[in-house]
């Protein structure tokens, strides 16, 4: 069996996308019976695609919906890929492809249902008939695909029951942590986080993700405002790039604006030294299709404090600790909790950290890859 694995163009730059594509595309190849594999990742030919924010953003958006949903598919029509025998899109969001290649041979991976958000009846968010136009595109090929995986159960729940895709065309694959999060980090990868905190006091808290309204940043900006009047030398090291203009402002307003530490999407041996310096990582968002930081954290032994959200109720299992969504005092409560709990109590403190590494080996790539192959067998079949 070859698969062509189908990921991002290169400059989206989106990690979790590019990890996903290229654990699987590796971890494929070392089962027995071996599959082969082939990455199909193709570079934007247009020159300004590679700049993340245009000096206009209009433009910036144009280039790169110019060369997802038209350059792309006519790409992989014209590339297919020597022997491979079925395709796998990665990423939801390019599910436009699947209609340039061979009928019943694609395979769609989906994370989460928000980009169809605006497609429900009744709408949950307000968007451009341009948008609405687009993400159609999107669905259409995503309903288009032989078998749509999900990477959890809460994911899938949501597509069948908002009537996206057929339940017998859709099955739960979970996606796994890298074994990078698994292994003590590099000498080098240390020297690197020993750098980035240059400066930086223990104990501090991490947040792991983008700066999108669903990962509720003020909500976290709150938060950190609360425990700094608790504990002023706290600091937050926020890992996924700068916090746009208005969320800048919140954290002015909120008091928190010296104490965070921004630094951007790193290697993966360089952010688990950092999951493994951490005293705690939050997620609070309100909506998540599996939530990695959370099996990444606990893979290398940090606590977790996550939004009480069924999705991560599943990812995260009784390891890791939860709060209301938005609740802000709640999480504040936990938060500076769990802070005193590794101060006061550190065998407690061990003790969660060893059952969140036991916990996170369940997310294997190698068990992912298993069942993808079995995923595809059937298609074949």
């Amino acid at each position: 069996m070859h698969v062509g694995i189908v990921a991002d163009l290169r400059e989206e730059g989106w990690p979790s996308m590019d990890l996903v594509a290229e654990a699987l595309a590796e971890a494929l190849p070392r089962l027995d019976p071996p599959v082969a594999t082939t990455l199909i990742r193709p570079a934007s030919p247009h020159p300004l695609h590679a700049l993340r924010s245009a000096p206009v953003p209009a433009l910036d958006a144009a280039i790169r919906g110019w060369a997802r949903y038209a350059w792309y598919p006519g790409w992989v029509n014209r590339h297919p890929g020597r022997g491979v025998e079925l395709w796998h899109v990665m990423d939801h969001s390019y599910a436009h492809v699947v209609s340039s290649l061979p009928r019943g041979r694609c395979v769609v991976t989906c994370h989460d249902i928000d980009a169809f958000r605006s497609l429900l009846v009744p709408p949950r968010e307000a968007r451009s008939a341009l948008f609405r136009h687009v993400t159609g595109r999107v669905l259409r090929g995503l309903q288009a695909a032989a078998r749509v995986t999900c990477d959890s159960d809460a994911t899938r729940r949501e597509l069948v029951e908002n009537g996206l895709v057929p339940a017998h065309r859709t099955v739960t694959v979970p996606l796994a942590v890298h074994q990078d999060f698994l292994e003590p980090p590099s000498a080098v990868a240390e020297q690197a986080a020993d750098r980035l905190l240059e400066g930086v006091q223990q104990p501090f808290v991490m947040h792991v993700g983008s700066t999108i309204s669903r990962k509720r940043i003020d909500v976290l900006l709150e938060v950190m405002g609360a425990l700094l009047a608790w504990r002023p030398s706290l600091r937050l090291v926020r890992v996924g790039g700068a916090l746009p203009p208005a969320q800048r402002e919140m954290a002015r307003k909120a008091g928190v604006a010296g104490a965070i530490v921004e630094m951007p999407m790193l290697e993966r041996q360089v952010l688990a030294a950092l999951y493994r310096r951490s005293a705690l990582v939050l997620l609070p968002s309100e909506r998540e299709g599996f939530g990695l930081p959370v099996v990444e954290a606990l893979a290398c032994g940090t606590v977790v404090l996550a939004s009480d959200l069924p999705v991560l109720r599943e990812v995260g299992g009784d390891v890791a600790q939860y709060a209301p969504v938005a609740d802000v005092g709640a999480w504040t409560a936990r938060a500076r909790a769990l802070l005193e709990e590794s101060d006061g109590a550190p065998e407690v403190h061990a003790g969660r950290a060893e059952a969140g590494r036991r916990w996170s080996r369940r997310y294997s790539w190698d068990a992912c890859a298993a069942r993808m192959r079995d995923v595809y067998l059937d298609v074949l079949a």
